[in-house]
């Protein structure tokens, strides 16, 4: 599949691109996809939630009174859940939410993604580049020449550039990302996706069968 390669005013060149088939226009899984955004979302989360139980209150363990004769219920601790600053019943403890997946359901979930760019017309090849000197406002006019001011995009590069990534980094809704470091999550995440043309063959090295 050939693509057009783009510049920085955001205009085609003669250049074109050809795309590996297998990476960027497989049909899509949607199975693989749904199981790693959830376990790229289950490994964010820190699972350091606790709450006290019977057994970690301080209080009395104390009969608070005999079990007949005062015409109410039969009382025991006074940690009972049912009593003000009581124990809580079955509340979260720490754990660890993460989980394994099969390396190649990974690699099929990414390729589904980027498939699915492709067709919404959501992923552009743009020529390599890097600026001078770090500033904001080369990458706004960037983002201005290919009309994603204001849009969530994502930025693959090959390799780091401190440059491009503090020139972009006050920008809200914008991220960059290495090409070895792309996931499924952050490839649906993003409305448009602007992959530069080396990091397109690092991409199709990583995920090739």
């Amino acid at each position: 599949m050939e693509v057009a390669v783009y510049n920085l005013k955001g205009t085609k060149t003669t250049r074109k691109l050809t795309l590996d088939d297998t990476v960027f226009a497989i049909e899509p899984n949607d199975h693989a996809i749904y199981l790693d955004v959830k376990q790229h979302l289950a490994n964010q989360r820190q699972g350091t939630h606790s709450t006290k139980e019977k057994s970690v209150i301080s209080g009395s363990t104390k009969k608070l009174h005999k079990q007949k004769g005062t015409g109410g219920s039969r009382k025991g601790s006074i940690k009972n859940p049912l009593f003000r600053g009581g124990a809580r019943i079955f509340g979260p403890q720490p754990r660890d939410y993460s989980f394994k997946l099969n390396k190649k359901l990974k690699k099929l979930a990414r390729k589904s993604a980027l498939s699915y760019k492709v067709k919404d017309d959501g992923l552009m090849i743009v020529e390599d580049f890097s600026f001078e000197a770090p500033k904001t406002k080369n990458f706004s006019e960037l983002l201005k020449n290919f009309q994603l001011t204001g849009k969530k995009t994502l930025l693959v590069i090959h390799q780091p550039d401190v440059n491009l990534i503090l020139s972009s980094r006050n920008l809200k809704r914008v991220k960059i990302l290495m090409a070895s470091d792309l996931n499924t999550y952050e490839i649906l995440d993003a409305n448009n996706l602007l992959i530069t043309e080396s990091s397109v063959k690092e991409i199709e090295k990583i995920h090739q069968n």
